[in-house]
C-alpha cells in the first residue's frame, strides 16, 4: 500500500510557523514537501510566508486543505485545542448516520452523507435525471478516509434518503507512476438519455502530477455505482478503468485546478449527449504568483467520457476588459482566471462564465463570459468567442490571516466567520428556454465599517456582502444591470455570500446561498440557507423563503480546528420536476458537534 510522504521535521516546523511559533527554519524547508510549484507558492501564501500580487488568482480551498493537511499544518492546530471537542454519543447504528431536520416553517433537511465520522464533507454538487427528476446525484469534498477525496451520493426518491460512496478514482496512474491518494472540486451531471458522470482533480502532495478524471454511471445505476466510461468494454459496468482522462501532466509547473462538467440533455440538440469540461490551468513557469497565468481550458467527450479532446483555451484577449497583467505573449490575454461555469443552450451553445483579474483596480476584478456556437466545433480554439465583461466583482472583503476565525493568511473572509470568501469561484451562469442568460454573484460593493479595514482580524460586523445578478437577452453580447438579491429591507446589514442559481420550468432564476441575517447570525457567526426566487428580473420582484430548519454554528478553531476556515467554494441548486432541489454545508454535527456534513432540501418551484 502506497502511503504519503511524510517529512516530519520540515512539516512541523511549517505547521508552527504558521500558527506564529517561534522557531528556525532549516534551508530547503519552505515548499512543506510539496511537489507542485504552483501549490508550493500557495502553501507560501497561506502560511504567511509571501503576499499575492493583487491580479494572483488563488488555488481552490479543497485542494489547498489537503495541502495543509499534509504539512502538518491541521494538526498543529488541533493540539492547541487538545481536550475541549464535545463529548459524544458512543454508539452508532449500522445502517448509516442518517439524519432530518423538521420545522413546521421550512422544508425538511436531509442529510446527505451517511458515513458516521466526524471528518468533513463540504463543497457540494446536485444534479436531478431529466428523464426521472426524483433520481438525484450529489457530491462533495469528502475526508471520510483520511485527507480529501470525492465522496458521491444518490437518491432514488427525490431526496428523501441517500445512498454515497467513494468513486473508483484512487487507483488512477498518474504520469510519473504515482496513484493519487487526494480527489477535490467534485462534478457531477446527466447527459439526454440519463446517464450519469461524475469528475474530481486527482493529486498526491508528495507528486507534481495531477489529473481530471471521469467515471460514468450507465442509464438506470443513477449514480448508485461508477464504472469505466469506455462502453467498448465487454461487462463495462463490471470495471473501474479505464477512466476518461480529461487532462493529465506530471509538469511541476502546471496545476489543474477548479474544474466543472456540464452535459447537453436536450434531446433536440445537434450535440446532445455531448459532454464538456472547464477548468483553470495554473502555469507558474514565468516565475510569478501561483501561476505566471491561470487561464481557463475547455475539452469535449463525444463517445459518452470515454475519450476527451485536447484541452484548449478559451479564456481569450480583449484589450477592452484585460488591461493589466498578463502571463502570456498577448498583453491582453485575459488570463488571470478562476472559477469558471458551464451551462448548454437549448440550441446546444456552449456558455462559459468565469472571473478574472487582469483588472488596473486592486480588489475590482470582472466576471466575463465566452461561448461556443452550436454550429461550432468547440473543441477548437477559434470557435470560441471573444471574452465580454458581464460585470465588476467588488473583491475588498477583510483579508487573512485571523487566527480566532480560522481565516488564512491572503484569503478574504467576513468576520467572525473564517470561511473564505472565493468570489471567483461564486459565480453561478443559468439560462432558460428562450436562451435568457443569467449570471449570479456575491461580493463587497455596499460593504463597509466597521467591517472594511482590510484586516479579518480588526474587521468587525455587520459585513455587508450581498448577492446579485445580471440579465442578457442577447446570447451574452449585452448584460443588464447589477440586480441586488439581498437589499437593506429585509436583509438589513448583514452577510449573505456564495450563490448558486438554476432557472426552473416555469423559466424562473432561482438562487440559494449562505445568510446572516437570522437573529444574531451577524455578530455571533451563525448563518442559514435561503431561496429567492425571481418572480420578475427587470422589475426586481423577488419572493424568500429560509431553507434551514434551525441556524448553523460558526465554525471556529476552538470547537473543531480540523474543519475552520473552509465551508467549500460553492453550494447548489438544480430544478427537475417541477421541484427545487439545494445542497450545503452544514455545521450542525453528529452529537452536538459543530463540524461539516452535506445536507440537501426540496421544495415546489
Amino acid at each position: 500500500m502506497k502511503k504519503r510522504v511524510v517529512l516530519g521535521t520540515v512539516l512541523a516546523v511549517a505547521a508552527a510557523v504558521a500558527i506564529g511559533g517561534a522557531v528556525t527554519r532549516s534551508a530547503g524547508s519552505d515548499d512543506g514537501g510539496v511537489a507542485n510549484v504552483v501549490l508550493q507558492k500557495q502553501l507560501a501564501y497561506e502560511l504567511g510566508r509571501a503576499q499575492a500580487p493583487q491580479w494572483q488568482q488563488h488555488v481552490s480551498s479543497g485542494v489547498m486543505y489537503d495541502v495543509l493537511a499534509a504539512a502538518g499544518v491541521l494538526d498543529q492546530r488541533a493540539n492547541q485545542f487538545q481536550g475541549k471537542q464535545p463529548a459524544l454519543p458512543s454508539t452508532r447504528g449500522t445502517q448509516g448516520c442518517r439524519n432530518v431536520f423538521t420545522s413546521a416553517s421550512t422544508p425538511s433537511n436531509y442529510r446527505v452523507n451517511q458515513d458516521c465520522s466526524l471528518r468533513r464533507q463540504a463543497e457540494e454538487t446536485i444534479v436531478a435525471n431529466p428523464l426521472d427528476p426524483t433520481h438525484l446525484i450529489a457530491g462533495q469534498n469528502d475526508s471520510r478516509i483520511g485527507f480529501n477525496h470525492c465522496g458521491y451520493d444518490w437518491s432514488l426518491d427525490g431526496g428523501n434518503t441517500w445512498g454515497d460512496q467513494i468513486p473508483p478514482f484512487y487507483q488512477f496512474v498518474q504520469p510519473d507512476n504515482h496513484t493519487a491518494d487526494a480527489c477535490s472540486d467534485p462534478t457531477a451531471t446527466f447527459d439526454a438519455v440519463g446517464n450519469a458522470y461524475a469528475g474530481g482533480i486527482i493529486f498526491d502532495v508528495a507528486s507534481a502530477a495531477n489529473s481530471i478524471v471521469v467515471a460514468k454511471s450507465n442509464h438506470g445505476i443513477d449514480g448508485q455505482f461508477w464504472h469505466s466510461p469506455d462502453s467498448s468494454l465487454s461487462f463495462q459496468t463490471y470495471r473501474a478503468v479505464p477512466l476518461g482522462v480529461v487532462a493529465t501532466t506530471k509538469n511541476p509547473n502546471i496545476a489543474n485546478d477548479k474544474e466543472l462538467m456540464t452535459a447537453d440533455s436536450t434531446p433536440s440538440s445537434p450535440k446532445a449527449n455531448n459532454v464538456y469540461m472547464v477548468w483553470t490551468r495554473f502555469d507558474a513557469a514565468t516565475g510569478q504568483g501561483v501561476g505566471g497565468n491561470s487561464p481557463i481550458y475547455f475539452s469535449q467527450s463525444t463517445d459518452g467520457g470515454a475519450t476527451w479532446s485536447d484541452g484548449v483555451e478559451i479564456s481569450g484577449a480583449n484589450p477592452d476588459i484585460c488591461t493589466d497583467f498578463s502571463g502570456e505573449r498577448d498583453p491582453n490575454a485575459c488570463d488571470q482566471d478562476q472559477g469558471a461555469d458551464p451551462i448548454v443552450g437549448k440550441d446546444g451553445t456552449v456558455y462559459v462564465a468565469f472571473g478574472n483579474g487582469n483588472t488596473r483596480t486592486p480588489g475590482i476584478n470582472q466576471h466575463l463570459i465566452v461561448k461556443c456556437p452550436a454550429a461550432a466545433d468547440c473543441s477548437q480554439e477559434s470557435s470560441w468567442t471573444d471574452p465580454v465583461k458581464i460585470t465588476d466583482d467588488v473583491g475588498t472583503q477583510p483579508v487573512g490571516p485571523d487566527n480566532a476565525s480560522g481565516c488564512p493568511a491572503g484569503r478574504q473572509c467576513l468576520p467572525p466567520n473564517g470561511y473564505r470568501m472565493d468570489d471567483f469561484t461564486e459565480g453561478s451562469i443559468s439560462v432558460d428556454t428562450q436562451g435568457t442568460l443569467y449570471f449570479v454573484w456575491a461580493d463587497f460593493k455596499n460593504g463597509g465599517p466597521p467591517c472594511d479595514t482590510g484586516d479579518a482580524s480588526t474587521s468587525k460586523p455587520p459585513c455587508n456582502n450581498d448577492v446579485f445578478y445580471a440579465v442578457s437577452r442577447d446570447g451574452g453580447k449585452t448584460w443588464n444591470g447589477r440586480h441586488n438579491v439581498t437589499p437593506p429591507s429585509p436583509f438589513g446589514q448583514t452577510a449573505q455570500w456564495q450563490p448558486w442559481s438554476t432557472v426552473d420550468n416555469q423559466g424562473k432564476l432561482q438562487i440559494a446561498f449562505y445568510d446572516r441575517h437570522y437573529g444574531s447570525c451577524e455578530f455571533d457567526g451563525c448563518n442559514d440557507i435561503t431561496l429567492a426566487t425571481v418572480e420578475d428580473p427587470v422589475a426586481v420582484k423577488i419572493k424568500y423563503r429560509r431553507i434551514t430548519t434551525g441556524s448553523m454554528p460558526n465554525l471556529t478553531p476552538a470547537n473543531n480546528p480540523l474543519q475552520a476556515g473552509f465551508l467549500g467554494d460553492y453550494m447548489w441548486i438544480a430544478a427537475g420536476g417541477g421541484k427545487l432541489h439545494i445542497v450545503w454545508a452544514d455545521t450542525r454535527g453528529l452529537g452536538g458537534a459543530v463540524e461539516e456534513d452535506v445536507y440537501t432540501a426540496h421544495v415546489s418551484s
